[in-house]
């Protein structure tokens, strides 16, 4: 049985609390008031209520912290070492087209360091957690990476880029080449759903570009507690900021890596 401790307790109970508000607005999907935030790129409401929740319970528990979120931006805190990096709502798109794939994600960084990450799927009542030296949960059983050897026995996530969005013919050469090699690919548009199923051994590898950290904070710390590997493409250190993220299992980490580069 896992045992949370203070720090996980108070990322989980944000994240439930905005999670009771995100299900009922989802139930009633069709009368959301919709913004337009950017071409194919939409906030809604149902967003900024769940953001507004997180931030009134983390600042709460720890009045000191910094915090990063999607939509209200950088909150500087009085502590310069902490900062929560928060995105209220991982698959807007998904949510607002009514297809039951979305997210809660929280991540803390320690001096640049990602130290615990929650990531909650409302829907599916599953609720994925890690913090440092502790490993990697879905609710409360062990997650572990996959175990699988060969890549052309994988499954893949990716995300595709959208309108004006990321270098698509770049993409499309990634593609073109993990396809022909890999068992199957797959898109189903929550980054961080993406890396807690990599966490969670689901997936054998995920891969994308041009990510924000509120995507990919909670994720990162899920998958390594897991025994996973995470890093840039190209093979640099993954940060929060980094420019790409690929992360998989170790042993399917080159061959994964080798495709997309000589793509």
């Amino acid at each position: 049985m896992a045992i949370r401790s203070p720090l996980i307790n108070v990322m989980t109970r944000a994240a439930d609390k905005a999670s009771r508000g995100l299900k009922r607005d989802f139930g009633e999907v069709e009368q959301l008031q919709v913004s337009v935030k950017g071409p194919a790129d939409y906030v809604s409401q149902a967003d900024l209520r769940a953001e507004r929740t997180l931030r009134d319970e983390l600042m709460h528990a720890r009045p000191r912290f910094g915090l990063l979120m999607e939509e209200s931006g950088e909150i500087k805190g009085d502590d310069t070492e902490h900062r929560w990096i928060v995105d209220p709502l991982d698959g807007t798109t998904n949510f607002l087209h009514g297809i039951p794939h979305f997210a809660i994600s929280i991540g803390l960084e320690r001096a640049g360091e990602i130290i615990a990450g929650v990531i909650l799927d409302p829907i599916k009542d599953e609720m994925f957690w890690a913090e440092k030296g502790q490993g990697a949960w879905q609710n409360d059983r062990r997650m572990r990476v996959s175990g699988r050897k060969r890549i052309d026995q994988a499954l893949i996530a990716t995300g595709i880029p959208f309108a004006e969005y990321g270098d698509h013919p770049k993409f499309l050469g990634e593609l073109g080449r993990v396809m022909p090699a890999v068992s199957g690919v797959r898109r189903l548009g929550a980054a961080a759903l993406d890396l807690a199923y990599v966490a969670a051994g689901r997936y054998d590898g995920f891969w994308e570009r041009d990510l924000s950290p509120w995507d990919v904070a909670a994720g990162i710390i899920l998958v390594r507690e897991a025994g996973g590997f995470v890093s840039e493409i190209e093979g640099g250190a993954s940060r929060v900021d980094s420019p790409s993220i690929l992360a998989t299992n170790p042993t399917l980490a080159a061959p994964l890596r080798d495709l997309l580069t000589r793509a």
